[in-house]
This record gives structure tokens, sequence and C-alpha cells, in this order.
């Protein structure tokens, strides 16, 4: 089965948590977020909106582009 493009999403915001040796818990403290959105989001069972992964991205200061799907079959 594919993964939605909030699924596909999701595991790239979870990577590069884990890169950063970080938690959702942690992002979300820092965002002000709460734990059951935060965890929604990581989970894919809601998307991602834009201005939450522009406040990820820069949570974790990598580049927009890397919580992106890198095609756009991907994103379909």
């Amino acid at each position: 089965m594919e993964q939605t493009p909030a699924e596909t999403t999701a595991g790239a915001v979870r990577a590069e948590l884990a890169r950063k040796r970080t938690t959702g818990r942690q992002m979300a403290k820092a965002l002000g977020w709460s734990s059951s959105t935060t965890h929604r989001r990581l989970q894919g069972i809601y998307p991602f909106t834009l201005t939450e992964l522009v406040a990820v991205a820069d949570y974790l200061d990598i580049p927009l582009t890397t919580l992106l799907p890198a095609d756009r079959e991907a994103a379909s």
C-alpha cells in the first residue's frame, strides 16, 4: 500500500527528529503545540500545514525542502 503525502511527510519529520536526537514531545513544547496534535501529525493521521512545516524546519535547523516529498508522484 502506497503512503499518503501526510504519511511521507510525517516520516521525514520523524527521521529528522531522530537525527537531531530530539523527540516529538520536545518539539511540541518548544513550538507551543499540544502533544496530541503533534502526535497526530507525526503519525500521518492529519497532514502538517505549510506553516507548521516551516516551524518544524526552523526548530530542526534544516531546509524546508528536507521535509517535502522528493517528487510530484510521491505527493499524489
